[in-house]
C-alpha cells in the first residue's frame, strides 16, 4: 500500500490548507432553476445511497407504494421518461397521491392521465419537481430500501437528487459519467469496498458542473484531476479514516464540537477535516454533519459528497477552486495547491510529484492528454 507513512504526515498538515478554505454557503451547487426535459429513455432511475426508484413487488394496482430499493435490473426499476414530463414503469405512471400539495404526501403508481399530479421537471441539481405541487421528489428520511418516496419541500439535499436513464436530471451521473465503472475499477483495483462507484454516481447529482463543463478532453481532465487526488489523499480509495486520529481539528467558533474535540480528523475521499469544514459541507448538503461527522465514512454517497464540495469551495492558499482550476486552464497544480498547498514551491517535492504521477496514470486510461501547468 503507498502512502502507508506519508498519509499520516500529509493529513495532518493537508487540514492547515483547508482552514483557509472555510466556505459558509448554505446550498452550493443545489440551484433549482429548471433545465430542459430530459430526453425520452427507459432505464433505471438512482438516487440517494445508490437506490432505485422501485415499483414495490412490481404491483401494476392503484396507488401501489413507489419506494427507493436495491437495484436489481428488474422490470418494476425500469422507468420511461415520457415527453410530456411523466415517468412511467409496468404501463403506470408516478403519481402524487389525490395531486396533493403537502409536506410529505405519498408518491404512488396510478394509470397515467396527463394530470398535474404527473409531471416530474428534471432541475439542475438533480431533484425532481412537480409543479403542480410545487415539492420535490423526496427519499423521506434519507431512508433506506424499502421507504416510500413522498413529496416536500425542494432543499437542494442529497436525498431530492436523481439521476434519470441517460444521465439526466443529474448532469455528470449515471451513463453521463466520463469515467465508466471498468475505468474507475482500473484505477483502483485495491480499493475499499465502502468506496463505491455507484456512491460516486449519485453524489454527483449534487454537482452537475462536475466532468461536464467545457471540451470533452476538459470533462475527462477533470475527473481525471478529482479521482488523483483523491488517490493521493486516500492511497487508491484504502483509507476512510485518518490513521492518525489525535489531532485536535476543533477551532474556536460559535457552534463549537458537539460531537467531541477530537471527532473532526480527516474522512473520506479528500479526508475532509476540521469543525468549520464539517459544518459548511453539512449546510452545503442539507446534512447534519457538525453532529455526525462520521457520516462521511459510513455512506459512500456522502463521502464522496464532501469531496465533491472541497473541490468546488475550497481554495486553500491558492485562491481558485480546484474545479476552476480545471475547466479555466490553470492547469492540474492548481488543484494540488488548492488541496494541499504544503506540498508546494520545494514544501513536499515528492508527495507533489506522486499526485502529478497519478493524475498522467489517470488521464491515460482515460484516452486524453494531461495538459500544462502540472506541479506548484
Amino acid at each position: 500500500m503507498k502512502h502507508l507513512k506519508t498519509l499520516i504526515h500529509n493529513a495532518r498538515h493537508r487540514t492547515l490548507a483547508l482552514f483557509g478554505a472555510l466556505v459558509l454557503v448554505a446550498g452550493i451547487g443545489m440551484s433549482t432553476a429548471s433545465v430542459a426535459q430530459a430526453a425520452s429513455g427507459t432505464g433505471q432511475i438512482t438516487g440517494y445511497q445508490g437506490l432505485c426508484l422501485d415499483d414495490r413487488s412490481a404491483s401494476t394496482a392503484q396507488f401501489n407504494p413507489i419506494q427507493v430499493y436495491t437495484c436489481n435490473g428488474t422490470g418494476a426499476q425500469q422507468w420511461t421518461v415520457g415527453s410530456n414530463g411523466s415517468l412511467q414503469v409496468l404501463g403506470n405512471c408516478l403519481d402524487v397521491n389525490g395531486a396533493g400539495t403537502a409536506n410529505g404526501t405519498k408518491v404512488d403508481l396510478y394509470t397515467c392521465n396527463g394530470t398535474g399530479a404527473q409531471v416530474w421537471q428534471p432541475q439542475s441539481n438533480g431533484a425532481l419537481l412537480n409543479p403542480n405541487s410545487g415539492k420535490c421528489l423526496d427519499d423521506t428520511g434519507f431512508g433506506g430500501s424499502g421507504t416510500q418516496v413522498q413529496i416536500w419541500a425542494c432543499a437542494g439535499s442529497a436525498n431530492q437528487s436523481w439521476n434519470l436513464p441517460g444521465g439526466g436530471g443529474g448532469g455528470g451521473g449515471g451513463g453521463g459519467f466520463v469515467v465508466s465503472q471498468a475505468q474507475f475499477n482500473q484505477m483502483f483495483p485495491n480499493r475499499n469496498s465502502f468506496y463505491t462507484y455507484s456512491g460516486l454516481v449519485t453524489a454527483l447529482n449534487s454537482y452537475p458542473a462536475f466532468a461536464t463543463t467545457g471540451s470533452a478532453t476538459t470533462q475527462r481532465q477533470e475527473a481525471a484531476a478529482f479521482l488523483a487526488n483523491v488517490d493521493h489523499e486516500t492511497g487508491g480509495l484504502v483509507y476512510i479514516r485518518e490513521i492518525d486520529q489525535s489531532g485536535n481539528y476543533c477551532a474556536s467558533e460559535s457552534y463549537g464540537c458537539p460531537a467531541g474535540t477530537y471527532q473532526y480528523y480527516g474522512r473520506g475521499p479528500l479526508q475532509i477535516s476540521w469543525n468549520f469544514n464539517y459544518y459548511a459541507a453539512g449546510n452545503a448538503l442539507g446534512i447534519d454533519l457538525l453532529d455526525n461527522p462520521d457520516q462521511v465514512a459510513t455512506n459512500a454517497a456522502i463521502s464522496w459528497q464532501t469531496a465533491l464540495w472541497y473541490w468546488f469551495t475550497g481554495t486553500g492558499n491558492g485562491g481558485v477552486t480546484s474545479h476552476n482550476a480545471m475547466v479555466n486552464g490553470n492547469g492540474f497544480g492548481a488543484t494540488i495547491r488548492a488541496i494541499n498547498d504544503i506540498e508546494c514551491n520545494g514544501g513536499n517535492t515528492a508527495e507533489m510529484q506522486d499526485r502529478v504521477n497519478d493524475y498522467q496514470s489517470f488521464t491515460s486510461i482515460l484516452g486524453v492528454s494531461p495538459g500544462g501547468n502540472l506541479t506548484c
